[in-house]
């Protein structure tokens, strides 16, 4: 492949003056390399993917499928963006998951997605200060990158991701979130982010698989990070700074 069509859309992209032109731009590299369908996605927990999509183009009746049977619990590149410093093959991320309990169901769910023509694809994490703030997915038919287009995917991938928000007035506000001193780890996310959805101590250990006692651990965690006195103040705070929508 021709890696000047990458360079040149991040030169394109950063001309672009509205979202359809980024749109366009985007959608006609990935036509040249093969790719069928994308996604340019903010990380809002806990939300249906299609809420959280700013741009992008799925299989018809993927997503119907995809919310139907509550994949996005078990998806294995949805889990691996959570850990992931880089970007990724959809089959590393399975390849990932060897000995999780869900395997079987993961396998069917990517073999589901195989059939709607999502054989395989890439994910390119977008990283703040505190963690994801998003991503972008590229995917179709297989396509073998070679590392260097693979690199030139990842600067064009976040190049994209923060033109769409600026161009929507967005990128600021998210840029602030991302320069929060508050260090959560993913786990302690996940706990406040269920906390603010109203969840029990003892729901949100059958949700993440762990003992009430732990998840009474990390609230206290939580508390002593944030300043907070109490659980409702933890969730109060954290809407404050930012860290759950």
């Amino acid at each position: 492949m021709n890696i000047q069509l990458i360079v040149q859309l991040l030169v394109l992209v950063g001309e672009a003056r509205t979202e359809e032109d980024v749109t366009a731009n985007l959608e006609s590299l990935l036509k040249a390399y093969g790719f069928s369908f994308y996604s340019v996605m903010l990380r809002k927990r806990h939300q249906e993917p299609d809420n959280s999509m700013i741009a992008g183009r799925w299989p018809e009746g993927w997503m119907d499928v995809y919310k139907a049977r509550k994949y996005v619990l078990i998806d294995p590149t949805v889990r691996m963006l959570g850990m992931a410093q880089r970007p990724f093959r959809w089959r590393e991320a399975l390849q990932a998951f060897q000995g999780d309990p869900h395997r079987q169901r993961m396998e069917r769910m990517m073999q589901e997605a195989a059939r709607h023509g999502l054989d395989d694809g890439y994910l390119f994490p977008v990283h703040g200060r505190n963690g994801v703030l998003g991503s972008v997915t590229i995917s179709g038919r297989p396509v073998d990158l070679s590392p260097s287009e693979c690199a030139l995917f990842d600067a064009a991938a976040k190049r994209v991701f923060w033109r769409y928000l600026e161009l929507r007035g967005e990128a600021e506000a998210l840029e602030q979130t991302a320069k929060l001193d508050t260090q959560l780890t993913r786990r302690e996310m996940e706990v406040i982010g269920l906390l603010a959805d109203g969840l029990t101590s003892n729901e949100i250990a059958r949700t993440l698989d762990i003992s009430s006692h732990t998840v009474d651990w990390y609230i206290n965690g939580l508390q002593e990070k944030l300043s907070a006195k109490n659980r409702q103040h933890v969730v109060a705070m954290a809407f404050r700074l930012g860290l759950v929508t």
